[in-house]
């Protein structure tokens, strides 16, 4: 059981671990050549210069002002000075309100902090339970913990009273940032300029027809079903195997500037390579002529491919993003049902054009069901299998346990200073590390269900990566920790007192969760604002691929926020709080580190660094409100099982109705709130539209809109300068209106008989559609 001894050495290893990587971050940050690594955000806006290109050849390099040195600090009052509404404009809403997770975890916790301390500490200190308690291991910290209250003592009405202040005030600031973040997104919506979205639904699940192409039949229907509304359309292509193919012919390319570069530098000898598995074995080659060679071959394919991608009738996707004169439109479009059959010709919201997982439309609407029950299986058994590990981890953080049940082990982990860096350090850092993949998992599920844009795959990989956290971090660290740590108690015990030693144990697991903050809030912070990995990345790329300021450009890597791994790290820090605030008041100040911390550091990130994929206007927030209020339940639920273990069974009709309360609570915003983020206002849109007629009457929105949707791959290649690498837009996609052979262009009229082979046309089936 780790002792305060055990946190105090697990603190300094990871306090001075973090300074290191701070005092590091200071030096590297003010030296000009890594500039590029730590400002990346400003040299993307245009707004800042390299300055290695001025100077002596040594300041090129190093920074020679030693007063800069002074203040290695100084990010950090800097990084708080920009206003918000400046910084939403600076890196979008959904930077401003994923930061403002990390100031809800501070308004949040530190009252509950102070009155904690303030009266749950002292009633828990004050008695002697634990020391009475035969066959349990507890240290100095249990005793501050609920677990050191004697059974049915009337002191648990303080904790019971403590637990509905603690639920009211988390509803109270969750209901106030509900509301601002409502606002804020309406009105970054009303004041956000023009975007494709706004203007544009993705249709799917287009039905097959014998006479016409997937392109002239949506032409067709829409020009029917919104004859005053519809604008133009983009048919969805399966382009997968031509942009894979185009980012094969970069890597070769950038194997080519290294060899090339290589050469140029030292003419005396060609390089070689070898053509076996990574180049380990195989017949010796001239390395230039190589990459040159497979390039020109793979050139060849890709034209082939491009040919067949625009020639080919299977190659188009039943799907098409749908553009429209307004967003008025658009909006009507997207939120009603367009046909009879209400799985054909279903509408959604396009996401903006840098959000669209283009992989995925390539996915047959069929499929996805399928897909999704492979993903929901194999989730589940991931889940279930992790177990093992999390067990593992359990066994490095109950020494005491496993030394009753193993005498032969003591001689080895009994000398003090290994006992307190495996007790306070070592399960934190292994649970880090066998958590390191699990993201990369998660995201090729997600990609493989089907999802369309970039923020939902992060929102989906988000909710799984919680609730493996919930199942496997936090329930399997409690339940595996209580079995090992009363491993004795465990074996010889009746099974009737089990429950009541669980209910003791489960307290005293705030030890293992202390060290997991530390390792995971405070160190791992600071080693993300050192950015040592893109800081390797860049130096090395600058050193074997750089040849111009583009390459230079393409070489730096300013990375995102990564919702789909930060903010289910952030939600386990809010589990872990409300759980642990009643029961140990210990965490508590824990917890308040890593959130300050947290924003200072993302602030600083998010000013300086990341580049956003994509801008969903703060639409996750619904998500987190919905985790967080998740959390709430489970730590009432938590705390309920808990005092029936301490004989106040009595407390359950008192404490059944916080649940109810608190669910309420959550249908109350969802029914109030929620709606602003998954609909769009038709009010709102009639607005935006009317002010933009008024500004600009002359605006061609049809060649703003045409080519917005065109597949990545075919508005440039690899980005090289060769012309033969550039992709074009096929000719025959840019045409104003598709040629239909029903005739259907507006103001013309529709066959007036049906006969032969060719099927009827919509006029003819539903005449009240036709115009007069």
């Amino acid at each position: 059981m780790a002792t305060f001894g055990d946190i105090a050495l697990a603190a300094a290893i990871n306090i001075i671990t973090a300074l290191i990587f701070l005092i590091a971050f200071a030096i590297l940050r003010l030296q000009p050549f890594n500039d590029r690594v730590y400002f990346p955000k400003w040299y993307l806006k245009k707004l800042r210069e390299s300055p290695t290109r001025s100077g002596t050849y040594v300041s090129k390099f190093v920074n020679l002002d030693v007063k800069s040195y002074v203040k290695f600090l100084k990010w950090m009052p800097d990084a708080l000075q920009m206003p918000e509404l400046e910084l939403i404009d600076h890196a979008g809403l959904d930077s401003v309100v994923y930061l403002r997770i990390y100031l809800i975890g501070l308004k949040i916790f530190f009252p509950i902090m102070l009155l904690a301390w303030a009266i749950l500490v002292p009633v828990n200190v004050t008695n002697n339970t634990l020391e009475k308690t035969k066959g349990v291991t507890f240290s100095n910290i249990d005793k501050l913990s609920i677990s050191n209250i004697p059974l049915g003592s009337d002191r648990f009405w303080t904790h019971i009273v403590m637990a509905y202040a603690f639920t009211f005030w988390t509803c109270y600031v969750l209901k106030l940032e509900y509301e601002n973040i409502q606002d804020m997104r309406l009105h970054f919506l009303a004041s956000e300029k023009r975007r494709p979205d706004q203007f544009t639904v993705l249709v799917k699940n287009i039905p097959p027809d014998p006479d016409e192409s997937v392109s002239e039949l949506v032409e067709h229907f829409f020009l029917v079903n919104h004859p005053d509304h519809y604008l133009t359309h983009q048919v969805v292509c399966n382009a997968n195997k031509l942009a894979e193919l185009v980012e094969k012919r970069k890597n070769l390319r950038n194997w080519l500037d290294y060899y090339q570069l290589k050469y140029s530098r030292n003419q005396s000898k060609r390089p070689m390579k070898k053509t076996g598995f990574l180049g380990l074995w195989g017949a010796k080659v001239d390395s230039i002529d190589y990459y040159m060679s497979e390039i020109e071959k793979l050139s060849i394919e890709i034209a082939a491919e491009r040919e067949s991608v625009t020639n080919d009738p299977k190659a188009i996707m039943p799907a098409a993003f749908v553009s429209f004169k307004t967003r008025w439109a658009a909006a009507v479009c997207a939120q009603t049902q367009q046909c009879r059959n209400p799985v054909m010709w279903l509408t959604e919201w396009a996401a903006e054009p840098r959000d669209v997982y283009w992989p995925n439309l390539a996915v047959p609407y069929f499929r996805l069901t399928v897909n999704r029950l492979i993903v929901a299986v194999a989730f589940f058994f991931l889940t279930f299998f992790f177990m093992i590990p999390i067990a593992m981890v359990q066994s490095l953080a109950n020494i005491e346990g496993i030394e009753k049940a193993a005498p032969f082990l003591k001689v080895i982990i009994e000398v003090k200073f290994i006992k307190s860096f495996i007790q306070g350090f070592l399960p934190g850092i292994a649970l880090k590390i066998f958590l390191i993949l699990l993201p990369t998992i998660l995201m090729i599920m997600s990609k493989f269900e089907g999802w369309l844009s970039i923020s939902a795959l992060e929102r989906r990989s988000a909710s799984r990566f919680y609730l493996f956290n919930f199942v496997n971090v936090f329930l399997g660290s409690i339940v595996a920790g209580a079995a090992f740590e009363q491993l004795h108690t465990f074996i010889h015990q009746s099974a009737e007192d089990i429950p009541t030693t669980i209910g003791v144990a489960i307290p005293m697991k705030a030890t293992f969760f202390i060290t997991y903050i530390m390792v995971d809030g405070w160190a791992g912070l600071a080693g993300e604002i050192l950015r040592l990995k893109p800081l390797i990345f860049y130096h090395l790329k600058n050193t074997f691929l750089v040849k111009t300021e583009k390459d230079r450009e393409e070489a730096m890597d300013p990375g995102s926020l990564g919702f789909d791994t930060g903010e289910p790290q952030i939600q386990l820090y809010f589990l872990i709080g409300l759980v642990y605030a009643v029961v140990t008041p210990l965490m508590l100040p824990f917890i308040l580190v890593f959130f300050a911390f947290a924003f200072v550091v993302f602030r600083h990130q998010i000013i300086n660094v990341y580049n956003q994929e994509y801008e969903s206007a703060g639409a996750f927030w619904p998500d987190v409100h919905g985790r967080i209020i998740g959390a709430l339940i489970i730590s009432q639920l938590l705390f309920m099982g808990l005092l029936s273990t301490k004989n106040k069974a009595q407390s359950t009709p008192v404490l059944i109705v916080l649940p109810v309360l608190t669910i309420w609570f959550h249908r109350y915003c969802k029914g109030r709130y929620e709606p602003a983020f998954v609909k769009h206002p038709l009010q709102e849109a009639m607005m935006k539209d009317t002010l933009e007629r008024a500004k600009e009457p002359n605006l061609n929105l049809k060649g703003y809109l045409q080519n917005a949707y065109i597949h990545p791959v075919f508005k440039a290649g690899d980005d090289s300068d060769s012309d033969d690498d550039m992709i074009e837009v096929p000719e025959k996609w840019e045409q104003e209106l598709v040629p239909t052979k029903r005739q259907s262009r507006r103001n013309t009229p529709a066959p007036s008989k049906l006969s032969g082979n060719s099927s009827p046309s919509m006029h003819e089936v539903y005449p009240e559609y036709s115009k007069p």
